[in-house]
């Protein structure tokens, strides 16, 4: 059972609808807290809809909305996966909102020090997972080494990529460059056990695949993710305006197009589904606000493959054999300004 926030999608309601309505069609089961009259899901198969006009929007301070608003909706997803009913929550919302629901009402798991947000990039062909995007923009080293271990359980357990290369991402391949929490966090894989750390990546070499997991603050993720997310909508688009140039381009543009719509589908955010937050007791995916109803339905997707293989648990079970939740790495922090 997934719950989904009913609130939040950028295209309407009646996408987000469509979007469970696919997601249902997959076999999985939702609970989708929102406002029953612009939804339309009564009676859908495989889709229980809660009744709930409260919601938290970007406008509003994420931290003290979710505080003092118990029946917005994103907290009532949250409740519900807290108390057993769900198993996963979903959300194409605030994303401050979630972040904050999620992390009150699902707890971190012991040891963990920082949830990271975790995104697959839509890198054709390569299954590279980039963390963290957003919730933490001041970090110390530990968060670092921490990331590290959360998204290499989090790559092999969901992606599939067996024994996944993990980078730190920085401004130079030698152990020395970046920032002091950089450099220091460096000195922690490189001798971290469980995990395959290929040292540092720069962020040229993302894209290219130099590795599965790619960590950083989510100060510097963030923005080098809008900035791929970017690029990637603006090569489709010259493409395909090149393709329309002129009669000559246009027959050679019907010839690319299978070729052409599967590179553009890969490069498109909704393929992915959204972001993760790892590091919970339980799933939680951020989607993005402006997703179509398929990708909404894929962001559900993404919950529901993470229960079903049993993510938590086995990034418990990484972090535990690494040594990554206890204080020996915790010692070796230290704090510093944003990236």
């Amino acid at each position: 059972m997934i719950a989904l926030d009913g609130f939040g999608a950028e295209r309407g309601s009646d996408v987000l609808a469509d979007g469970a309505r696919i997601a249902a069609a997959d076999g999985i089961r939702l609970r989708v807290f929102g406002p029953a009259g612009e939804v339309g899901l009564d009676g859908e198969d495989g889709i229980e809809l809660i009744a709930t006009d409260d919601w938290i929007s970007n406008e509003d301070d994420p931290v003290a909305a979710v505080r003092a608003r118990p029946e917005a909706s994103i907290v009532r997803a949250a409740a519900d996966v807290a108390t057993g009913r769900s198993e996963a929550m979903v959300s194409v919302g605030s994303t401050g909102a979630t972040m904050a629901a999620a992390t009150f009402g699902l707890r971190r798991l012991q040891g963990v020090q920082r949830p990271a947000l975790a995104v697959q990039l839509p890198i054709p062909g390569r299954a590279v997972l980039f963390l963290d995007v957003g919730a933490n923009t001041v970090v110390r080293s530990s968060h670092l080494v921490q990331f590290a271990y959360l998204g290499a359980a989090f790559s092999e357990a969901v992606l599939g990529v067996e024994e996944p290369r993990v980078g730190l991402l920085s401004v130079g391949e030698e152990s020395g460059k970046g920032t002091e929490q950089v450099a220091d966090a460096h000195g922690t894989l490189s001798g971290a056990a469980g995990l395959r750390f290929v040292g540092n990546v720069e962020g040229r070499d993302i894209p290219a695949g130099g590795a599965d997991v790619v960590v950083t603050d989510g100060f510097t993720g963030n923005i080098a993710l809008k900035l791929m997310e970017g690029t990637a909508r603006l090569v489709v688009g010259a493409i395909r305006d090149a393709a329309r140039a002129n009669p000559i381009a246009a027959a050679g543009g019907l010839l690319m197009r299978p070729a052409l719509g599967g590179v553009r589908r890969e490069l498109d955010p909704d393929t992915t589904g959204g972001a993760i937050l790892l590091g919970l007791r339980a799933v939680a995916v951020v989607g993005h606000g402006s997703s179509s109803a398929e990708g909404i339905a894929n962001a559900v997707r993404l919950a529901a493959r993470c229960v079903e293989v049993r993510a938590v648990e086995r990034t418990a079970a990484l972090l535990e054999r690494g040594g990554a939740t206890r204080g020996t790495l915790a010692g070796r922090a230290t704090a510093g300004p944003s990236a």
